[in-house]
């Protein structure tokens, strides 16, 4: 397909993914990401509680997304970008408030989800949560840790006080758990 004589406006999200792939085109970037951003802006809207925020966030959103898909494969763009926006969102939320408990739902890395819309994720995430609420403790501290705190073995058998083996034993126990929670739970992988 020529991209000369086509109206980018009509293209699926698809069509501009892999545009924007191949020929780093950020107007079809663009384009993608404003289908959406109602959606990103409203997000943010509900979990940053301020206007300003959202609309920074937005725009970091952006950033992220485009350095993001020039290494990731992403076959559900919406999706994806409703995660990558809620994981920033939070992840903003952390920053502000070092203190606050995190939210334990988002052990799932973002490009590994491929829900057709937001209800599925959403109730994915709701699942998700309530199966590591079920974990026991060490193995909640241990996968809170590695996947959202993105902290090694050792930092967490050092900040613990745990011997290396034993953090990667709740580690690997832990991701057992919540995968036959989930399957339990009908939640699609």
């Amino acid at each position: 397909m020529s991209w000369l004589f086509v109206n980018r406006d009509e293209l699926s999200d698809a069509q501009l993914l892999q545009r924007y792939r191949e020929k780093e085109d950020t107007d079809s970037l663009g384009i993608l990401y404003d289908r959406y951003l109602h959606l990103v802006y409203g997000l943010c809207l509900k979990y940053l509680k301020d206007r300003d925020l959202s609309q920074d966030a937005v725009m970091d959103i952006y950033e992220l997304i485009a350095q993001k898909l020039k290494t990731q494969e992403v076959t559900h763009f919406k999706s994806w970008l409703y995660i990558v926006s809620k994981n920033h969102c939070l992840m903003q939320l952390r920053k502000a408030n070092p203190e606050m408990k995190m939210q334990e739902h988002f052990m799932e890395i973002a490009e590994s989800s491929h829900h057709n819309d937001e209800s599925d994720a959403e109730t994915d995430y709701q699942a998700l949560e309530k199966c590591i609420d079920q974990l026991k403790d060490e193995q909640k501290h241990c996968v809170n840790e590695f996947y959202l705190q993105q902290r090694s073995y050792q930092e967490i058998a050092e900040s613990a006080k745990m011997d290396l083996n034993k953090v990667k034993s709740y580690i690997q126990n832990g991701k057992r758990n919540l995968k036959i929670c989930l399957e339990e739970q009908h939640v699609r992988r």
